[in-house]
């Protein structure tokens, strides 16, 4: 008897169309500033962004001089929560180092185990700042559907500086390089179902 009835209550949600089909993925809801990128591919998201750095005189003459310097990527993701703390989802950052290497005359950038050769800082800076398909979150790690707000920027790492340049970081904005945070918002893509 119960068989019976939860059959025939099947059968009537179904006519009236209130068991759902599956459908397709709807695509990610991404809004990045210019010059910034989010896509899936595969089992993650890559994050493209082109920044400008300026390099100044004084930072250039320390290059010159010996001083490498470092610079930081940083990729932060959060998912709001209005009843509790935001959750920190992923954090990722890159390290450069950029250096002179005055027997040759040119200007290296190094990151990940990867070293490049310039002619010139204008070079360095551009390709440092051309960020391509840099894997920022793993996409098991984001629930379908769910707004997430996300963060980037480049800066110089002031505490790789010896001590005096440090004091100089503090006080002087051309010992201090950075790029503003590109904030931006996404929503990965969730499987909905039809009605």
């Amino acid at each position: 008897m119960i068989a019976r009835l939860a059959l025939a209550l099947a059968l009537a949600a179904t006519l009236c169309g209130q068991v759902p089909a599956a459908r397709a993925a709807d695509p990610p809801t991404v809004d990045t500033p210019p010059g910034l990128t989010l896509n899936a591919e595969r089992d993650a998201w890559l994050l493209s962004a082109d920044f400008e750095l300026p390099l100044t005189g004084k930072l250039e003459e320390a290059l010159r001089r010996g001083v490498p310097l470092y610079f930081v990527l940083e990729f932060e993701l959060i998912r709001p929560r209005w009843w509790w703390f935001d959750e920190h989802v992923a954090e990722r950052s890159v390290v450069y180092r950029l250096g002179y290497h005055a027997l040759t005359r040119q200007f290296r950038l190094s990151f990940e185990g990867l070293t490049q050769s310039f002619d010139s800082l204008a070079e360095a800076s551009r390709a440092m700042g051309a960020v391509q398909a840099w894997r920022v979150v793993d996409a098991a790690r984001l629930s379908g559907g769910t707004e997430y707000e996300a963060q980037v920027r480049l800066r110089l790492d002031t505490t790789q500086l010896p001590k005096p340049f440090q004091i100089n970081a503090i006080t002087d904005r051309d010992w201090n390089p950075h790029s503003e945070w590109k904030r931006f918002t996404f929503t990965p893509p969730t499987r909905k179902n039809a009605r």
